[in-house]
């Protein structure tokens, strides 16, 4: 059996695997994305992913092969910066954002994400993965998305990732408008300004 035989019986199975997990989901619970995947839908999101990405791809090597302590703080910056708000800084997927995708997000700490290769982390950050909360964060060129290339540095570095860091990153996590609000607000009680009320009046 060739290789284009058994990628198309694969798509055909997949697809009515799909059907099958979607005629389920709709009868016992709708369309929720509060419910855990179930197994066949796991299953068929991973042959998915799997379909998605080229074999050339899977088989690229990372062209950062030194990996240094600034290049190690550079991605976990960027990590921190652009990743975090989904995956957590310890790439967990516990936030908010992270629970509430449907599927949710992934730990990548754990062997789905570790056993992929680096072709394969970096497809899915160059490329983002359709039908998922998961987008394109590649530039025009593979050759030069060298930011892509030292994220896989970082997510390799995820399981033995330590507490020192983590507060570091706490530091370059975007705030919220509303954090800003607080943090400002704490200022002025540190340094003894009264908060104006509601009203714009003085307090009594």
């Amino acid at each position: 059996m060739t290789r284009a035989t058994k990628v198309a019986l694969t798509m055909i199975l997949v697809a009515v695997g799909t059907g099958i997990a979607g005629v389920a989901m709709l009868l016992q619970h709708g369309f929720s994305a509060r419910d855990e995947p179930m197994p066949i839908e796991a299953f068929v999101a991973r042959r998915l992913r799997i379909l998605a990405i080229p074999r050339s791809a899977r088989e690229m090597r990372n062209p950062i092969i030194s990996l240094s302590k600034d290049l190690l703080a550079e991605a976990r910056a960027h990590f921190a910066d652009h990743c975090a708000i989904c995956h957590a800084n310890d790439g967990s997927g516990d936030t908010q954002i992270g629970r509430n995708l449907y599927p949710k997000a992934p730990d990548m700490r754990k062997s789905d994400t570790q056993s992929l290769s680096d072709g394969e982390l970096f497809y899915i950050i160059h490329n983002g993965i359709r039908l998922t909360g998961m987008p394109a964060w590649g530039s025009d060129s593979v050759e030069a998305d060298q930011d892509s290339w030292k994220l896989v540095h970082f997510i390799r570095h995820l399981p033995r990732i330590t507490a020192d860091e983590l507060d570091e990153m706490k530091k370059m996590n975007p705030k919220s408008r509303h954090d800003i609000e607080e943090e400002e607000e704490a200022k002025r009680f540190l340094m003894g300004e009264e908060a104006e009320s509601p009203s714009g009046g003085n307090h009594h």
